[in-house]
């Protein structure tokens, strides 16, 4: 079986909201010379999104972590320095604290026009930002058991990358609120289940043929088989604001997906939760980050999320000592150690407000924080 083991190779996108320098809001209607110097330093790994205020960049195809790091603090530096000609920064986090999103545009592509149509106002207020994750898995069988497999791990992912407590200058008392937005769509949140490969073809084809997709690019679902690639694309993380985060949830999926295909190889597998299960922790992800811990599904009851995290990394340390990885996997712990870009981003508008400051000023604050920490590790 070790010959036919899985490329495991990785890609990573991110996207970034693009915030004015002196007022700290959203640029409404950034210069079309903006994207087009993106372009020339980054090529056909910047892209444009949904709103104007947006912008998307994704790795080339790595072979290990260490490739993705670089490349990624590589397109990251690009986009500030650009950017930054503009009067603009960019900062890595799924929703802005202030800025609302009746007062974006949507960028002028046919897809986009397409989707405005059909979705209304639950596209017109994606103001969110995500990181989507491809592991490369060539097999179409393999590709969907381990789909099946590793939604159970989907919610911790999560916890340890929550970036969105604010929407539209109020604390909305959830650490990842950018999902309650996202879940408006159709054919989102946990992935189906699936026997095979063809029985998940044959229901995309309903879709398709019903007229209803063009192709699978509109299922977009926590977790799913890309449409261009042949990877396991994993779409539930909220986009992280330091690097080195982004780099540790990297590592940790990928060795999560190595350990359960190292299973398989066993005549193993993880054991298969109902999603009301698994969407229990989701919801708790969403609400609480790790503060509050999740359900361990074999006990049945909640426990701290360190004792969760000890465990996880007690699994997987093979197939990180295999993958190159473990320095980059162990960055887990330092997020459980300072928490989550969500907690640093509500620990500085508490700050903020106890010494005296206003509410708008409070929130300029955390943009502060988010473009500093955008950057952070970058070596400008």
């Amino acid at each position: 079986m070790r010959g036919s083991e899985p490329t495991f190779t990785i890609g990573v996108e991110e996207e970034y909201l693009l915030v004015d320098k002196e007022t700290r809001a959203l640029v409404i209607d950034p210069p079309a010379t903006l994207m087009v110097e993106a372009e020339e330093k980054c090529g056909n790994q910047v892209t444009s999104e949904l709103l104007r205020s947006q912008i998307e960049v994704g790795t080339k195809v790595c072979r290990n972590v260490q490739e993705v790091k670089q490349d990624l603090a590589r397109l990251r530096r690009n986009i500030v320095e650009v950017a930054d000609r503009h009067g603009l920064a960019p900062i890595a986090a799924s929703t802005h604290p202030f800025s609302s999103w009746t007062e974006q545009k949507h960028t002028k592509k046919d897809r986009y026009d397409t989707l405005t149509l059909e979705m209304q106002g639950a596209a017109r207020r994606l103001l969110i930002c995500g990181m989507h994750v491809h592991v490369g898995i060539d097999d179409d069988e393999l590709r969907i058991d381990l789909m099946n497999q590793l939604s159970y791990f989907l919610p911790h992912l999560l916890a340890l990358s929550c970036s969105s407590p604010f929407w539209n200058g109020r604390d909305t008392g959830l650490k990842s609120y950018r999902l309650t937005i996202f879940d408006a769509l159709p054919r989102t949140g946990l992935p189906e289940r699936f026997a095979s490969w063809a029985e998940y073809q044959r229901h995309i084809n309903i879709l398709m043929d019903a007229g209803l997709i063009e192709d699978s690019t509109r299922i977009w679902w926590d977790l799913r088989p890309s449409a261009r690639f042949p990877t396991l694309e994993t779409r539930i993380m909220d986009v992280c604001t330091r690097l080195e985060d982004t780099i540790a949830l990297t590592a940790l999926l990928v060795c999560i997906l190595r350990m359960l295909y190292r299973l398989r190889t066993r005549n193993q597998r993880w054991r298969i939760y109902t999603p009301m299960l698994i969407r229990e922790n989701r919801w708790r992800a969403m609400r609480y980050s790790f503060d509050e811990g999740m359900i361990d599904l074999a006990k049945g009851t909640v426990v701290p999320f360190s004792d969760l995290t000890d465990d996880l990394l007690s699994l997987v340390a093979e197939d990180a000592k295999a993958l190159g990885c473990e320095s980059e996997v162990n960055g887990i712990l330092r997020i459980l150690t300072r928490g989550t870009s969500a907690h640093r981003q509500l620990k500085d508008y508490e700050l903020e407000r106890a010494s005296g400051a206003s509410v708008e000023d409070s929130l300029k604050s955390v943009v502060d924080t988010l473009i500093e920490d955008t950057v952070e590790g970058l070596e400008m």
